[in-house]
């Protein structure tokens, strides 16, 4: 059985929220803003791809172990079984301290 943990790679955007259209008036202000931004440099560029590929390292589909079936009637057995030796233990004990003279 190979059953995946995770979905599919692929885009998640929500369908109820579209994208806001850029206003008309503020062509200037992002003329002015782009000349503000610095060039991306190499350290820039590797911080940025080494995310992405974290990111999509952590989003990796992973197949399930398959469980193995559990046969309850063994461990109910068991459990009994170790239940017994406890009681046995318990009247041991008891047996051991009523027949022990008191020091």
């Amino acid at each position: 059985m190979t059953t995946t943990l995770s979905t599919t790679a692929g885009r998640h955007d929500h369908p109820l929220h579209p994208q806001p259209e850029p206003d008309p008036h503020s062509g200037s202000e992002r003329a002015s803003a782009d000349r503000n931004l610095r060039p991306l440099g190499r350290i820039d560029r590797l911080a940025l791809h080494l995310g992405v590929a974290l990111i999509r390292w952590g989003r990796r589909p992973r197949v399930q172990r398959p469980v193995a079936a559990v046969d309850w009637e063994a461990v109910r057995l068991v459990r009994e079984e170790r239940e017994r030796a406890l009681e046995r233990q318990h009247a041991d004990l008891l047996r051991y301290r009523m027949t022990t003279p008191y020091r």
